[in-house]
């Protein structure tokens, strides 16, 4: 297929490439040109507007954002929806809002072009890895993108497959799911993500308490000085607690078992906000992730190692650098 992409960002270029490695054509569209070199050396096409990227592209053209939640999604879901025909599908492969999602994809729906949300997991490592990827929209386009959804997603690998799952939709297996109707897969993202706060704080804390078991403030016998590098690579090995977060702080902790580039000021990208917002609406207890979500607000006052971790972590998978004050 072809598909034009907007944004190509830590994960827009990747998924270009990773496309085009799959033989899809992208047509590619950033205001950054150094980010729209990299892509157009790995074989996409550059396109001067939406306008321009339209005309390149086969009916029905399929464009896929990739931007920031907010503003900008807004205002050029807009710009491309203008120019868009019956038939179109515009695709929101960012990190918005569940409720923008369905309001976006009534209105759309009015001229005829078609809107699908996705829900999209693996950061930086996705080119490499693939993307998890949870789907929204309605089943026709949903089917109709699978050749883009199949070609993104990480497919079978080496992971154990799961018992009972024989006449069960293939497609979660292989890393991509249809969610439902339009909204449901940046829902799903967002508790997602809710849940990744959660783990990623257990972690922090763990390690926090591992490394301050040295205190001068306990009995001497009690001190221990544990090599942090060493014990996550050790629960990475037949662990209950091994997962790819853990394989990342093993990661950062192997770099720098005191995490000296990092100050612990841990950013949350509205996500971790909605997935507590979502409880209250539901009156759904969720103590673990309202409290790391706290925590990351606490971080900008009071730093610990636990925030450093948090950082680290950050970093691994996304590329999420700290912000400077």
């Amino acid at each position: 297929m072809d598909i034009g992409i907007i944004g190509l960002g830590r994960m827009g270029g990747n998924i270009a490439k990773r496309l085009m490695r799959g033989g899809h054509k992208c047509v590619v569209l950033d205001r950054k040109q150094d980010a729209l070199k990299e892509v157009q050396s790995a074989g996409a096409l550059a396109a001067k507007d939406s306008a321009d990227m339209l005309k390149k592209l086969t009916r029905p053209r399929a464009v896929w954002l990739m931007l920031p939640a907010g503003a900008i999604t807004e205002k050029v879901v807009a710009e491309v929806a203008a120019e868009m025909r019956a038939g179109d599908i515009l695709i929101d492969g960012g990190n918005s809002f569940y409720r923008d999602d369905i309001r976006r994809a009534r209105t759309l729906r009015e001229n005829g072009i078609r809107y699908v949300d996705v829900g999209t997991s693996g950061g930086v490592w996705g080119l490499e890895r693939g993307y998890c990827l949870m789907i929204g929209g309605d089943a026709e386009t949903v089917t109709h993108l699978d050749p883009i959804f199949s070609c993104l997603a990480p497919g079978l690998g080496k992971i154990e497959r799961t018992p009972g799952r024989e006449r069960r939709d293939p497609r979660p297996e292989h890393g991509y799911v249809h969610c439902g109707p339009a909204g449901s897969g940046h829902f799903a993202k967002m508790i997602h993500n809710g849940i990744e706060y959660g783990l990623m704080q257990a972690y922090a804390e763990g390690f926090d308490i591992l490394r301050n078991k040295s205190s001068d403030a306990l009995p001497e016998d009690e001190r221990f000085t544990f090599d942090m590098g060493d014990l996550a690579e050790v629960w990475r090995r037949g662990s209950v607690v091994s997962s790819w977060l853990l394989d990342l702080c093993a990661i950062a902790l192997t770099r720098d078992g005191d995490l000296k580039s990092f100050t612990g000021s841990v950013a949350d990208s509205g996500e971790g906000r909605w997935t507590v917002e979502a409880a209250i609406e539901e009156a759904v207890p969720a103590d673990v992730l309202s409290t790391a979500l706290y925590a990351r607000f606490r971080s900008r006052r009071d730093h610990t190692f636990a925030e450093k971790l948090l950082s680290a972590m950050r970093y691994e998978f996304g590329g999420h650098v700290e912000e400077k004050k």
